[in-house]
């Protein structure tokens, strides 16, 4: 009995130590999760401070302030504002309750119960959504941070950081404390953008209505209201269903809340979106507005590539434009001192320092209209270059991979597009002969150019082309020998590598972008080897003949070292059923010309098939253009020539010599590749610079050049007028379907002795060409 009352007590013993056991470990359990949680917070507490203790000031001022961005010329100075002339700002009495419940509606539903600026539940929620949505759906901002991102932070997803979330959380505590909800609500609906220029509601009130805030109904109020949210994709001018839409999404917020009855809301949703909405105007612009448009049009898209908005990040922006540049070539386009055929002849050009990519002087058209952000045509790429894209996809491939000289034999001569049965002719119908790489570039020469681009290959051209900012596909046909689209402004761009002995600068617009709270990003870059430099200096020297003496002899500027390149396109077959007149005169007419200093583009033409052709002296308004304006640009610029690298030599040599010979007298000078010149020419390859020879960005093609994908041939295959211009002939189209059933297959790409083998590799080298219309 005894033992059994003992064995009842020890378990009874042993139970209750287990128990205690077990309750002390939850409670050490329980105290170590207490104290992670501790740590989590103190440490979040610790980040939340170090990141606050940096974060900008914020006045007053600061938050009455528009939102719009600044722009400034390099040298510091500013030059216009991308907001509106004039804001219409609204004080607290004069914004009615009726906007105020739309925009704490829609925006911030407890935007008045709030006492800190951040709002922790709507911060969790919207973690969640997005968590769901694994994106950022919604957003957690109250309208005070919303205040004070527009005020002192950009909104670029690359700013969407912890220490800036934690500084805006911070600033929005200090601007709550500092301010009532009445004059944080003031400042926002004066600081919002709502499109075309217009900062604040008020003067979006009088843009869209021409009324004050205090006259708009209920459905107007709430079109305003909610705008700020994409004022572009809500424009009621352009998107009237997106617009409607949003609209009814803030009166539906505004029934929830109790803001207004339903018999209101079935009301308001039903009334038009364009009630009461003035037709589509432009706000007064000043001159100088008038004139840079296009250049700013640029600058803002350039701006938005870099992830910033400069229309509410409050941006100092500086940009490369030289005004009086950008003045003079407006004048030159519109006062009549350049001719053109007639007032809807319509021109597109760029200015380009090549020596750091700045874009100096950009022009978007005649006789502009007074149109915000409207057309812009030196950025267009739907037309084609014609010859001018010879330099940079023809002969500057076949020296920089072939090291053909200047002196190569090219047999200008009956030529057939392998696979088809459509002959290519020169612009006068007629054929040469033989003749140096020189000549044919100079007078502009067909048959040359298509027969280079064969021995060189469509594909390892198209990347020589494409580290120059020409995009060329790699499955074109060889028509683009004579003519590919692009725009003044990449045309510039290629041309400027040209100018600094194969380093090519991205055209650009921007120069640096400053942020409200100290953040500076600079975009001016060293450039990058995209050529050799003896590719460079012979496509230069070649390239000076085309004004001396070939077909750029307008643009000639007496005594300045200079090169350039022509080019022009005619009419399609279909173009000429309709407008017989229009035949032998071109569609499109190129120049682009360079000094070491400025490179210039010019396109000129008409928008559309209707407006004319370019007939009598407009046929020579892209070079006198440039003459022109070369002429000023060069005014107090030293004139320096190219200096000849270490890997070129030259020589007199014999003309038509096949190979060359170099010349007891007379003769011709000629540039070689060094190591590739004939005898008795300096030919050691020892002195090359070591830089020379080797470019920063691979042409990704097999050694041979072989182009290895079927061709697409644009609609530019056929005959060429004078100065290179290519003919878009029906001929092209039959040649698209001949070619396109005929088979391709890998061709010999090896140099020979004689360039005219190029044409009997005809059967070797079938490409498919499509043809494709020019864009009108």
């Amino acid at each position: 009995m005894a033992d059994n009352n003992n064995m009842k007590r020890k378990s009874r013993r042993d139970y209750h130590g287990r128990r205690s056991n077990g309750s002390r470990l939850w409670v050490k359990i329980i105290k170590w999760i207490f104290l992670i949680v501790l740590l989590v917070v103190v440490s979040g507490i610790g980040l939340f401070a170090f990141y606050a203790k940096d974060a900008p000031n914020i006045s007053q001022d600061q938050l009455q302030s528009g939102g719009t961005s600044g722009l400034y010329t390099n040298n510091g100075k500013f030059l216009l504002s991308l907001g509106s002339e004039k804001r219409i700002y609204v004080k607290n009495k004069d914004i009615p309750q009726q906007l105020k419940d739309a925009v704490v509606s829609v925006e911030d539903k407890r935007f008045y119960k709030d006492r800190l600026g951040v709002d922790p539940i709507r911060i969790v929620g919207s973690m969640l959504t997005n968590v769901k949505s694994n994106s950022i759906a919604a957003g957690g901002s109250t309208i005070t941070q919303q205040l004070v991102k527009l005020t002192v932070f950009s909104t670029a997803a690359s700013q969407r950081t912890l220490k800036r979330k934690a500084q805006e959380a911070w600033l929005a505590m200090k601007v709550q404390h500092e301010f009532s909800k009445d004059q944080i609500l003031e400042f926002y609906v004066n600081k919002v953008f709502m499109n075309y220029g217009n900062y604040g509601m008020g003067t979006a009130a009088n843009y869209y209505y021409n009324k004050t805030l205090k006259q708009l109904d209920l459905a107007q109020t709430a079109l305003i209201a909610g705008m700020p949210n994409a004022p572009v994709a809500y424009d009621p001018y352009l998107y009237p269903q997106k617009a409607r839409y949003r609209r009814n999404v803030v009166l539906k917020t505004m029934l929830e809340n109790d803001k207004i009855t339903k018999s209101q809301y079935n009301l308001a949703i039903n009334e038009p979106i364009n009630k009461g909405l003035r037709p589509r105007h432009s706000n007064n612009e000043s001159k100088i507005r008038k004139i840079d448009d296009p250049y700013i049009k640029e600058v803002i898209s350039e701006v938005k590539s870099k992830g910033f908005d400069p229309y509410n990040d409050n941006l100092k922006i500086t940009i490369n434009i030289d005004q009086n540049a950008q003045n003079k070539l407006y004048k030159l386009a519109n006062n009549g001192s350049v001719p053109f055929t007639n007032n809807k002849m319509q021109v597109g050009a760029t200015v380009v320092d090549p020596n750091n990519g700045h874009v100096v002087a950009i022009l978007g058209g005649r006789h502009l209209p007074s149109v915000q952000l409207g057309l812009d045509r030196a950025v267009q790429t739907g037309r084609s270059t014609g010859s001018s894209i010879k330099p940079v996809l023809d002969y500057g491939p076949a020296i920089q991979y072939l090291n053909w000289s200047t002196a190569k034999m090219i047999d200008d001569s009956k030529y057939v597009y392998p696979g088809t049965n459509i002959q290519l002719y020169d612009w006068d119908n007629k054929y040469d002969g033989l003749m140096t790489m020189r000549k044919a570039l100079e007078q502009s020469r067909n048959v040359p150019a298509v027969k280079t681009l064969a021995e060189v290959g469509v594909k390892r051209a198209s990347a020589f082309a494409r580290r120059m900012g020409v995009n060329v596909p790699a499955s074109s046909g060889l028509s683009v020998a004579i003519g590919a689209n692009a725009s003044s402004l990449q045309m510039t761009g290629a041309y400027s590598a040209f100018a600094t002995m194969g380093i090519y600068h991205k055209p650009q617009f921007v120069s640096k972008i400053e942020t409200p709270d100290g953040l500076t990003r600079n975009y001016d870059s060293n450039g990058v080897r995209v050529m050799k430099k003896s590719t460079a200096y012979m496509i230069t020297d070649m390239l000076k003949g085309v004004i001396k003496r070939g077909s750029g002899t307008s643009a000639k500027i007496a005594n300045l070292y200079q090169a350039g390149k022509t080019g022009t396109v005619k009419y399609s077959d279909e173009d000429l059923a309709k407008y017989p007149g229009y035949n032998s005169t071109p569609k499109d007419s190129w120049f682009v010309g360079y000094t070491r200093s400025y490179v210039m583009g010019v396109w000129t033409g008409y928008d559309n098939l209707k407006d004319g052709t370019i007939s009598g002296v407009g046929q020579q308004s892209a070079q006198l253009l440039y003459k022109s304006m070369m002429t000023y640009l060069m005014n107090n610029k030293p004139n320096l020539d190219w200096k000849q690298p270490k890997s070129v030599v030259g020589a007199r040599i014999v003309n038509n010599s096949n190979p060359p010979e170099v010349a007891s007298s007379g003769g011709t000078w000629q540039l070689f590749v060094r190591g590739h010149a004939p005898a008795g020419v300096g030919n050691s390859a020892t002195s090359y610079d070591e830089d020379d020879e080797e470019t920063d960005s691979s042409d990704n093609t097999d050694n041979t050049g072989t182009t290895n994908s079927p061709a697409t041939a644009e609609s530019r295959s056929s005959s060429s007028s004078e100065n290179g211009s290519t003919n878009q002939s029906s001929r092209s189209q039959r040649a698209s379907s001949e070619q396109s059933r005929a088979q391709s297959s890998s061709s010999s790409q090896a140099q020979s002795s004689a360039t005219s083998r190029s044409e009997n590799n005809g059967g070797g080298r079938r490409e498919q060409e499509n043809s494709s219309s020019d864009n009108q």
